[in-house]
C-alpha cells in the first residue's frame, strides 16, 4: 500500500502525522516514523539520495534512478 508522502497517516491508528525534521510523529500513539520507498519494478527498498535540497531515489537492484512519481512510499518505525 502506497501512501501520500506529503500527508501521511499513522499506520497504527490512522491519525494524521506531524513532520519533525526528517521523521513523522503521531500525536495519538506518540510513534515516530520515517518515509521510505520501494521500487515500482522490483519491489526492493530504495536508497534515498538528498543533495542541495532535492530528494531522489535509487534502486540498487535495478541500478536506476527513480522519479518520485513512481516510488511506492511507505512508513517504517523510527527512533527520534
Amino acid at each position: 500500500m502506497s501512501i501520500d508522502p506529503k500527508a501521511p497517516l499513522c499506520p497504527n491508528d490512522g491519525a494524521p502525522l506531524t513532520a519533525r525534521g526528517t521523521l513523522w510523529q503521531c500525536a495519538e500513539c506518540a510513534g515516530y516514523f520515517q518515509l521510505a520507498g520501494r521500487c515500482n519494478v522490483c519491489g526492493n527498498d530504495l536508497e534515498r539520495l538528498t543533495a542541495c535540497g532535492a530528494v531522489n531515489w535509487f534502486c540498487n537492484h535495478c541500478k536506476e534512478l527513480k522519479s518520485k512519481s513512481v516510488v511506492q512510499y511507505h512508513l517504517v518505525s523510527a527512533t527520534p
